[in-house]
């Protein structure tokens, strides 16, 4: 009989009164990988902070390796030995690999630090995993896979028996999830548990031995691998989400205008090796990284850098300023990147509207006239609030708006689906259609392909910096079978092939 490395048993947790967790309960066996699929984000990040740390409970009881660590009748404020690992890193980058595993776990008491034998240390746990990684370096150095790969070393080497996995697919390639998926059941063959936090059902049972839906602070249903995970849910958020990729794939626009607004032509800078692409207006195309190591190379030149060699064209001509407010781009997670706080809302709004008025940040008709216009559209509310007293979706609501303002030709959008909870996806949706309905191209830039697809008309997949395969929107039902809601792409295109 397997032990257990964690269990939460009808654990309620309260944060200033708001209940975030209600009546949760949740077992994770020892070797065990347990998917977690958050429908929204409510209570996710009490459900972290509960796990590395014993906060007062209002009621309830959490074990850990089969020790009762925290009660609702009293607490000790304790942690526990239980790491989490997301896209923002935890090491310290400034320190070496050997560094950050060794000389920063808790238990470290050496005054005289021997980088050789450190290094002759790390040497076992990379073999054991196939890994190579220079013990040396510095930790921004370091790929993103590299330093997800690091951080996990540094888990296993302090003795945590369970490690968080927080969407991981949202900063790893596709080619790397399959290595890491190796490293993961090696570990879990060790006995080292570990929950594996996803948005996608898909992913989560291709690599999960078993998964739970979570809801508003609750587990209301939990799968084994061997079940059959129904295509919708009798929920409403993922039905929603359900219907709105269908009517998407039932929406066919054809492109009148054949002559590509944003195109490049054997470009090579950074990671790009002879990268050609082309997007015409009102069309939405996918740019997927399968290495996850040119986005930031095309932004930058987006943003003033040169190209060692090849052309960026905008309208038929060399791409040759980053004031040019004909690209626009949305960053990763843009309402904590694109936001300023100590802004009004209007000022935020309009902060890429001055190539269009020139007198928009000294004549109040204009602004009174965005208010008329979008009022309805936004809430005419939201113009006299604080941006940070702002719900997720009016944030989003206000970057997505004021791109529209600015009036681009072409839209980069780099992972706009990252770490939104289902009901943002679909409105994140509803926010690029208004792009594409006023002929503005859309490129969204992905690592893994989430949820990008639903308004692709196109899939471009790179490899070490060149076009490796094209897929138009009829070919979508060729792609690898744990792709995000692939089963709806084969019903519409399957009767084609």
């Amino acid at each position: 009989m397997k032990t257990e490395t964690l269990r939460m048993e009808r654990v309620t947790y309260k944060e200033q009164g708001n209940v975030c967790l209600d009546n949760f309960s949740m077992t994770i066996r020892t070797g065990e990988v347990f998917g977690l699929v958050p429908v929204n984000h409510y209570g996710l990040n009490s459900l972290l902070k509960l796990l590395k740390q014993n906060l007062p409970l209002h009621y309830g009881y959490v074990y850990y390796r089969e020790k009762l660590v925290n009660q609702w009748k009293r607490h000790q404020n304790t942690t526990n030995r239980i790491s989490v690992i997301q896209s923002k890193s935890c090491l310290a980058e400034d320190l070496s690999v050997a560094d950050n595993i060794f000389v920063l776990r808790a238990g470290f008491k050496k005054w005289l630090i021997k980088p050789q034998v450190l290094q002759k240390q790390l040497q076992p746990f990379l073999e054991e995993i196939g890994m190579k990684i220079d013990a040396n370096a510095y930790i921004d150095e370091l790929s993103a896979f590299e330093c997800f790969v690091v951080e996990l070393l540094k888990a296993v080497v302090s003795g945590n028996r369970l490690i968080v996995l927080v969407d991981i697919s949202t900063f790893i390639s596709e080619s790397e999830l399959v290595k890491l998926h190796e490293i993961i059941r090696y570990y879990a063959g060790k006995g080292i548990s570990f929950l594996y936090i996803t948005a996608h059902f898909e992913e989560a049972k291709q690599r999960c031995d078993k998964t739970a839906l979570m809801v508003n602070g609750q587990i209301i249903k939990c799968f084994e691998t061997r079940e059959n995970i129904p295509d919708t849910f009798s929920l409403e958020s993922v039905e929603d989400y359900d219907r709105w990729v269908r009517q998407q794939l039932s929406a066919t626009e054809e492109n009148q205008n054949r002559q590509a607004v944003f195109e490049t032509s054997r470009l090579y800078y950074g990671s790009m090796r002879d990268l050609n692409i082309r997007v015409f207006p009102g069309e939405c195309m996918v740019l997927q990284d399968l290495d996850n190591k040119i986005f930031k190379d095309l932004i930058a030149l987006f943003q003033g850098e040169k190209p060692d060699s090849g052309q960026i064209l905008l309208q038929g001509n060399v791409f040759s300023s980053c004031e040019d407010r004909r690209i626009a781009i949305i960053q990763e997670l843009p309402t904590e990147s694109m936001l300023f706080p100590r802004m009004s809302y209007m000022d935020n709004l309009c902060f890429n509207m001055d190539h269009r008025f020139k007198r928009v940040w000294t004549t109040g008709g204009i602004r009174k006239s965005i208010i008329n216009e979008y009022g309805d559209l936004l809430g005419k509310e939201v113009f006299q609030c604080k941006v940070e007293k702002l719900s997720q979706k009016q944030k989003y609501d206000l970057v997505y708006t004021r791109i529209l303002l600015q009036n681009p030709k072409v839209v980069f959008c780099v992972q706009p689906f990252k770490s939104a909870e289902v009901s943002i996806r679909s409105h994140i949706w509803e926010l690029l259609e208004r792009f594409l309905d006023r002929n503005i191209a859309v490129v969204i830039l992905a690592v893994n392909l989430a949820d990008s697809l639903a308004l692709a008309d196109k899939l471009i997949r790179i490899k070490h910096g060149k076009v490796q395969e094209i897929y138009d929107k009829e070919e979508f039902i060729k792609l690898p079978v744990n792709t995000p809601w692939l089963y709806l792409y084969q019903e519409k295109y399957a009767k084609n092939e």
